[in-house]
């Protein structure tokens, strides 16, 4: 079973204050009462928490006479109570858990004891492991008495000292808080501000442009000056770039001439070279034929 929702019951303000937060840190649902008297009405309606946390002196009912009344009721006898106390003696966790109290958190509460108890309490109800219901046997006057008795200086010294931790707690958190609002309104004004210098930079920059006179004769004469140097300039440019590029063009169509030229007469030099051996080769041949025929004939004459 999850923990979903606890009932804080503190006369306290301050210490209301601390453990919610700390509750609410722990992702429960926190309602909270200002007594016992207040606390037990809430529970007659329809609330009813997973869990809840009651502080140990208060004024009227205190914390161990809530926790019977709780724990004698069908309707809310179930609900685990953790009680919230400076007291820290063994006789009193005793007592407490005789009357049906889970668990004892030492005030001021720390978050570390706080996990710790919560996450016990959740493995308890997960093995529906139910709180320990008040042992009903009747209290003595004395018993009584003792419990109506006043705080002791101890217990009124630590509580004082409880609340005041806690209200600086408090002080600083808000210290925190208001300190980053005045940050933010801070940048805010910052912002605006710059807005306003550039604005009226800008304001001022169109006046000094609108007091300023246009463009007089003089002006308008040296601006036609300027841009007809700047035509010759760029005439020249292109006269002097056009006449380089046609010498350009003369070399190169003179060197390709002279090129193809010079294959040319290679290649008829060779083509004269390859008929002039043709040619050896043919009377060559005619007169080796003539030689022989006249060898033949010589060879039959005077055989």
């Amino acid at each position: 079973m999850a923990i979903k929702s606890a009932l804080l019951v503190d006369d306290s303000k301050v210490a209301r204050f601390s453990l919610n937060k700390l509750l609410r840190n722990q992702g429960l649902h926190v309602d909270m009462a200002s007594s016992a008297e207040e606390a037990l009405d809430m529970l007659d309606g329809s609330q009813h928490p997973d869990v809840i946390f009651m502080d140990h002196l208060m004024p009227g009912m205190n914390g161990v006479e809530a926790t019977k009344a709780i724990k004698t009721s069908p309707r809310t006898a179930d609900i685990p109570i953790i009680m919230c106390t400076s007291q820290k003696s063994s006789e009193f966790i005793q007592k407490a858990r005789h009357f049906g109290v889970y668990s004892i958190l030492n005030k001021p509460t720390q978050p570390n004891d706080l996990e710790q108890v919560l996450e016990q309490l959740t493995v308890d109800l997960e093995k529906e492991i139910a709180p320990a219901p008040a042992n009903l046997v009747e209290d003595t006057p004395a018993s009584s008495t003792e419990e109506r008795t006043a705080p002791s200086m101890d217990e009124l010294l630590s509580s004082l000292f409880d609340q005041q931790r806690a209200h600086i707690d408090h002080a600083i958190e808000e210290s925190s808080v208001n300190v980053a609002r005045q940050t933010g309104e801070l940048l805010d004004a910052l912002e605006q501000r710059t807005r306003q210098l550039q604005n009226d930079l800008i304001s001022d920059v169109k006046n000094e442009l609108s007091e300023t006179p246009g463009f007089t004769s003089e002006h308008m004469a040296e601006l036609k000056d300027h841009i007809t140097s700047v035509q010759t300039i760029d005439t020249e440019f292109w006269q002097t770039l056009q006449s380089e590029a046609v010498q350009q063009a003369h070399e190169i169509a003179r060197e390709t001439a002279e090129e193809i030229a010079q294959r040319t007469i290679d290649l008829y030099v060779t083509q004269q070279r390859s008929a002039a051996a043709k040619f050896y080769t043919i009377g060559l041949a005619i007169s080796l034929g003539i030689f022989s025929v006249g060898v033949a004939w010589l060879t039959g004459l005077f055989g």
